[in-house]
């Protein structure tokens, strides 16, 4: 065991540095758990911080916030876990799903969705466009906008209920 994290108040203390590590893994893996949508990675993902924390120690400014600094660590790598478990489905399932996606961007649909937008407010229509057209996050629609982020979120929500409430007002005819 390397012994990086001694302090050199209690040299020679293995007891207590054995259970501040046991403390410290119990947290990173308590904090990988919470953020993982499979928990299985949570193993992996706290072996991963953990050489990053070997790596990057020197770079810790006070050794009392070891703790918290290793929990984000183990948090951000399991944020990367799961971005990254989700590319590897989108890449296996999108040949699966392809021929279906190219089945619903006739010119039906584009009228379909031409006539929905242009039912409703262009506020609403340009908020909505911005979202889910252009994928601009809530926070760049703010600031474009100039409203708080609190109101572009319940604007998109309004915008969305009242799509939902014009498609089952008109059902699609097939």
């Amino acid at each position: 065991m390397t012994y990086f994290l001694r302090d050199s108040a209690f040299p020679g203390n293995a007891v207590m540095e054995e259970e501040m590590l046991e403390e410290l893994y119990r947290q990173m893996l308590k904090a990988a758990r919470s953020r993982l949508y499979d928990k299985n990675d949570a193993g992996d993902v706290v072996q991963e911080a953990w050489v990053r924390i070997l790596e990057k120690y020197d770079t810790l400014r006070e050794s009392r916030k070891l703790i918290p600094w290793a929990k984000t660590i183990a948090s951000n790598l399991a944020s990367n876990a799961n971005r990254a478990r989700r590319s590897e489905w989108l890449a296996d399932n999108c040949e699966e799903y392809e021929h279906v996606s190219h089945s619903y961007h006739g010119p039906e649909l584009i009228a379909e969705l031409s006539d929905v937008l242009g039912r409703l407010d262009p506020a609403t229509r340009t908020l909505l466009l911005y979202k889910f057209y252009y994928g601009f996050k809530d926070d760049e629609i703010a600031a474009a906008l100039d409203v708080p982020v609190g109101t572009v979120k319940a604007r998109i929500h309004r915008g969305k209920a009242k799509v939902k409430a014009q498609n089952q007002e008109q059902p699609r005819s097939t």
